[in-house]
């Protein structure tokens, strides 16, 4: 809290239409004496940051950037781990959001900040992700565009009358959010499902067209190089995001299900996200038992839907992980991938840790470990038996 008789709030600025409207109306409507402005960076564009920077000097506005990539791309590798993605996308925006609320949250404690706030409208997925990190504090949260039932045209009426710095409320045909992860594109004619893309949407992918191979290498579950060349989190993610995209792999067109149960369409581009995942996945068939692979499956079914709603510091997702890292151990080697056509697929994997003998599977041998091809012969009598004897009764009574 303040420590004298002025209140401040603590808003999350990104220097679009929203959030630089959202600035007056804290001070007019709820009536806070200061605002000062958080922008987080995850992995956005640098003119982002540049717009965030000339908006906050534009208004005056006490304004902070705060670096979290490091913690962001170390939540991309735990979701690397539990293999998340959120109906047949790997989650980005929705990882991004916990990161970003819990870094404003710290900036407003160290400034004394009495709320906090945000752009979020009352139909999309982030008002919740934010105020679940915030909710848990002594800070009060506002919405002024839920709050308000602000529409755009109000919102680009009132930022002309005020002569606030936006460009006439446009900020162009495709609402866009980037970051490390994942880069999300939606709105305008995108918002029709049988509109198709124009290739002018993607930019982290090239149209699908070449071929190579990659190899990712992995220590207890972790991606830490790339064809044979240790990179830090970031810039391994940056760096497959260029390598692949430039073969076009990680495009996504879905129809998504928010969590207040609107369908939306989203397109999406996830080039390294799509190499980690494809690599981790095959990585973990190689090394991971069948019961340790079906168990997993529905943790990280669990994980991803928990993830997607913003509820990444929730206790079920530390108990999630409690399975998951016990199974990561023995997910150490290397997964080599062939990105061609914009497809990305597996052509071949090696780890000491491997739940594999080519010489038990081999047709060229006859006995192994004791075990003779003929020891099979009883399985194969009663595999099946059930089945057979519920067949012969139903016939019975045809």
């Amino acid at each position: 809290m303040s420590t004298d008789d002025s209140t401040r709030v603590a808003l999350a600025f990104s220097g679009g239409l929203d959030t630089t409207v959202c600035v007056p109306l804290l001070t007019e409507e709820y009536g806070y004496d200061e605002v000062i402005g958080v922008t987080v960076d995850v992995g956005q564009p640098p003119a982002e940051f540049d717009e965030a920077e000339e908006t906050a000097a534009a208004l005056d506005l006490e304004h902070y950037v705060v670096d979290a990539r490091s913690a962001f791309a170390d939540l991309c590798f735990d979701a690397v781990k539990a293999n998340a993605d959120y109906q047949g996308y790997p989650l980005g925006t929705a990882l991004a959001r916990p990161v970003i609320a819990e870094a404003i949250l710290e900036v407003a404690n160290a400034h004394d900040c009495d709320a906090l706030a945000h752009g979020c409208t009352g139909k999309g997925n982030d008002q919740l992700r934010f105020e679940a990190v915030w909710r848990g504090s002594d800070l009060e949260v506002i919405a002024p565009v839920r709050e308000l039932g602000l529409t755009r045209e109000w919102e680009i009426d009132y930022a002309a009358e005020r002569d606030l710095p936006v460009e006439a409320g446009n900020e162009g045909v495709w609402s866009i959010d980037q970051n490390l992860w994942s880069r999300a594109v939606e709105g305008g004619e995108l918002e029709d499902p049988s509109y198709i893309p124009p290739e002018e949407i993607y930019e982290w992918t090239a149209a699908p067209a070449g071929e190579t191979t990659v190899a990712v290498t992995f220590e207890a579950g972790v991606p830490v190089a790339v064809d044979g060349e240790a990179l830090p989190p970031v810039e391994l993610i940056e760096h497959l995001n260029e390598y692949a995209g430039g073969y076009g792999v990680g495009r996504t067109d879905v129809m998504e299900d928010r969590i207040l149960g609107l369908k939306v369409r989203e397109n999406y581009e996830h080039p390294a996200a799509t190499v980690l995942l494809t690599a981790h996945r095959a990585l973990e068939d190689l090394v991971l038992t069948k019961e340790e692979r079906r168990v997993k499956r529905g943790i990280e079914d669990e994980w991803a839907e928990k993830a997607y709603e913003g509820l990444v510091f929730a206790p079920v997702v530390d108990a999630l992980e409690g399975f998951i890292d016990s199974t990561q151990d023995v997910v150490t080697g290397t997964a080599t991938l062939r990105l061609q056509g914009g497809q990305c697929r597996v052509v071949a994997r090696e780890s000491d840790h491997a739940v594999y003998s080519e010489e038990m599977a081999s047709f060229n041998t006859e006995t192994v470990a004791g075990i003779d091809q003929d020891d099979a012969t009883g399985v194969a009598k009663y595999h099946g038996l059930q089945d057979r004897l519920a067949n012969a009764v139903a016939r019975k009574h045809e």
